[in-house]
């Protein structure tokens, strides 16, 4: 009896249809972390923060004007107004990225600019705009306005602290966040090394693009479409030759991709068929299967399995089952693999336009299009060998067992680009 017949130690077994939410637990559960790298934080967008990072300053660094105008005593301007202006003396001038040595004394300012520091004795700032030169004499101005303790001063650390956990470990690095760890201090950052994904497609039928197709043969498309969601979480993807239906071709391939990969991806062979040879190859490599099939539409065969403790995932040969089985699975454990907090699917809230309707007994992922305005529309045929619907599609809308949704109603569309 083959070792893929029987439960497993813990009474697991790989022959029981499990549920996505089984099957996404175990994939997580199956793919160990990679352990950090330290990058250029130029480098750094989109990849996922390995350890929390502090900020070494705090922000703003020093008292600091929120505008050009003049620093002042709040107190000197209490019965400042338009008819009645109060008359002050500048003593000075302060530009940004310098640091004043004097102070302003009752009844003067000092002129400064968005950003400049705040002297020493200042406890606002009037705008530009609120004051005037009096003819003929440049060093008295009139204020024209009342200002209140601290009006117009951005304060020191009133945005972040010295010390303050500025990013935690597993959050996605965006363009705001790479400004505020540059504005922490830092020029590098710890982040998840990326996976290096070994891709292979299975199939005697399989021709290589552009090559003129024989009778019988089909252009492989899986392992482009793969590469292109791949790089998406930040790995690194390396597709190889195509490997026709042999067990012993299969085991080679797969040897070969362990050896260079931290985890391997196949479409195609995870079936039943007498040319389906993943599940045997993995077994000849000394690896395991954990299960291979799972309760949704298109996608039910899918392998996972393990090889020397790297992982594998055998999805179905047809383009869309590849595709949804990918997204379901494959993805949120290689940004498991990075350390990444996030790893679920976003959903966009729609509106269906017509009524759609699972007759089925498995979860079915059906293909949409979702435009500006969130209207909802099949994107065309959705049997799994169908490219045309697939390239048309935009998102993907979870249909239960047994349902049917109707027009108008409101539903929630996992996007396929993410």
């Amino acid at each position: 009896m083959s070792g893929f017949d029987s439960p497993d130690d813990k009474g697991n077994n790989p022959h029981r249809m499990l549920s996505l939410e089984e099957a996404i637990e175990r994939s997580l559960a199956a793919t160990p972390k990679l352990g950090g790298e330290t990058i250029s934080l130029n480098d750094a967008e989109g990849r996922f923060a390995a350890s929390d990072a502090r900020a070494k300053v705090s922000l703003p660094g020093f008292d600091n004007s929120a505008m050009d105008g003049y620093a002042v005593k709040s107190c000197d301007l209490k019965s400042a107004t338009a008819d009645s202006p109060v008359g002050l003396m500048c003593v000075g001038v302060i530009p940004a990225g310098t640091f004043p040595a004097d102070s302003v004394a009752s009844e003067t300012c000092m002129k400064l600019y968005t950003g400049s520091p705040i002297p020493d004795g200042a406890d606002a700032v009037i705008m530009q705009e609120d004051c005037r030169s009096t003819s003929g004499d440049g060093a008295t101005i009139l204020c024209n306005e009342r200002v209140k303790p601290w009006e117009n001063i951005r304060l020191k650390g009133e945005d972040v602290r010295k010390g303050d956990v500025v990013f935690t470990a597993g959050a996605r690095i965006t363009a705001g966040s790479i400004g505020l760890l540059a504005a922490s201090g830092y020029d590098r950052v710890e982040v998840g090394r990326r996976p290096r994904v070994g891709l292979l497609a299975t199939g005697s039928e399989l021709t290589e693009p552009p090559r003129g197709l024989k009778p019988g043969k089909i252009y492989e498309s899986n392992r482009a479409m793969l590469d292109s969601l791949v790089v998406r979480v930040n790995a690194e993807p390396t597709p190889y030759p195509i490997v026709p239906d042999s067990l012993d071709d299969t085991v080679a391939a797969l040897e070969m991709a362990f050896a260079e990969n931290d985890v391997v991806v196949t479409s195609g062979a995870v079936s039943v068929g007498d040319h389906d040879h993943v599940k045997p190859a993995i077994e000849l490599l000394g690896g395991s299967v954990d299960f291979w099939k799972i309760a949704i539409k298109p996608g039910k065969p899918f392998v996972l399995g393990q090889v020397r403790g790297k992982p594998v995932f055998g999805l179905p040969g047809n383009p869309v089952s590849a595709l949804v089985t990918y997204l379901m699975m494959v993805r949120p454990a290689l940004l498991n693999m990075q350390g990444a907090r996030g790893w679920r699917l976003a959903k966009r809230p729609g509106r269906l336009v017509d009524e759609m309707i699972n007759r089925g007994d498995r979860r079915h992922f059906a293909r949409v299009t979702i435009d500006d305005q969130g209207l909802v529309r099949s994107a065309g045929g959705q049997r799994s060998h169908m490219l045309g619907s697939l390239a048309k599609a935009n998102g993907l809308v979870d249909l239960p067992p047994k349902s049917r949704l109707a027009k108008g109603e409101r539903i929630e569309v996992i996007p396929i680009d993410q």
